[in-house]
């Protein structure tokens, strides 16, 4: 035993590396090791001889382990000793910044619209995003050979077989929310409703998913006056300028009557937008008085009760704003458009701290 501890001893005392120490290991106390098969030749000694060679090959084993393991940490720590070395760095110099996420420009303005029209007394309201056929286009008025009912304008839910339910689309616009919110709290209300809508188009200027918000006002004595001066406040704060100046176009759209459409006076100067001045008019939105029919479908007594709507494109305002180029890159998931044109996470938009600081 004296040999066999001088022999491993000294071999893992010279170890290059971990490969060779468990090669080692194995030749002295593994399974088949020349430490473990003197212990196995225990059983074939007298009782005598077991008490005295038992205890001396236990003592050779732990040895041995404890050589093995004392070797395995001064390797690790040398491996280590190197690597600090090879990689040496100044400690003191400055750190790099950690990239900080930013919100995306839809989230930021429609922060903005719901503050501006909070504000007015409005509240936010939300509705589904795949909607029955009724409460997208029967109860707004819209009649079946309307344009907009047509598969070419509308995503239309795939039914089975004998599924005798109502059709079901993805919305059209958020208009369907103006009616639910009608049947759930009557009138009178003042309600928003901003939310992803959808329709088969997909250009520079459109695509299949994007964002709306309108507005619904029902009491006992609106007219177009409170649209008007509503409309002219949050274009105000909005583009945060002291006078805009608004012109309303008839128009016809299903669920109001009569309606209008809303153009912006401003000028372009070197591709910058400026609101409230120049020569040129702009299309922004599109809004009316509710129509009797659809103020019936949502429970309210047309009779008694009369009020206004108007609807906008939140990406298509963000796009003024902000200027950007291209709607369809506010759904591109590229990170490097959404650093430029994202906004901090803590610059929550408020009327008195400024709506985009």
């Amino acid at each position: 035993m004296d040999d066999l501890k001088s022999k491993y001893l000294g071999l893992i005392a010279d170890a290059g590396d971990e490969a060779a120490l468990e090669d080692l290991r194995v030749q002295a106390v593994g399974k088949k090791g020349e430490v473990s098969l003197k212990m196995r030749e225990l059983g074939k000694m007298s009782p005598e001889e077991r008490q005295v060679m038992g205890p001396k090959l236990n003592a050779l084993k732990d040895e041995i382990n404890s050589a093995l393991s004392a070797k395995k940490s001064a390797l690790a720590d040398a491996a280590l000793d190197e690597r600090l070395r090879g990689e040496w760095l100044d400690v003191t110099l400055p750190g790099r910044p950690a990239r900080q996420g930013t919100i995306h420009p839809v989230s930021q303005v429609t922060e903005e619209v719901t503050a501006i029209f909070a504000d007015m007394g409005f509240a936010v309201a939300e509705g589904p995003q795949i909607e029955d056929d009724w409460h997208n286009f029967d109860a707004l008025n819209i009649p079946p050979e309307h344009p907009a009912r047509q598969e070419h304008d509308t995503f239309f839910m795939h039914r089975a077989d004998g599924d005798n339910r109502p059709p079901h689309v993805l919305r059209t616009h958020t208009s369907p929310v103006q009616i639910r919110a009608l049947q759930a709290q009557g009138a009178p209300i003042r309600v928003i409703a901003p939310g992803r809508v959808y329709r088969c188009d997909y250009d520079q200027t459109h695509t299949p998913m994007f964002h709306q918000v309108e507005g619904l006002a029902i009491d006992r004595d609106i007219s177009m006056a409170n649209l008007k001066w509503v409309l002219e406040e949050f274009c105000r704060a909005y583009f945060e300028v002291d006078k805009v100046e608004l012109r309303f176009r008839a128009s016809h759209f299903p669920f109001t009557e009569p309606s209008a459409e809303v153009d912006l006076r401003c000028s372009w100067q070197d591709g910058t937008l400026k609101v409230g001045e120049g020569d040129d008019w702009m299309e922004i939105l599109g809004s009316g008085m509710v129509h009797p029919k659809v103020l019936a479908a949502g429970g309210i007594d047309p009779d008694q009760w009369q009020g206004f709507a108007f609807g906008l494109g939140i990406d298509r305002i963000a796009m003024l704003k902000y200027g950007i180029p291209d709607l369809r890159a506010f759904f591109d998931s590229d990170l490097r458009w959404l650093r430029h044109y994202g906004f901090a996470s803590l610059d929550q938009p408020t009327l008195r701290g400024g709506l985009s600081r």
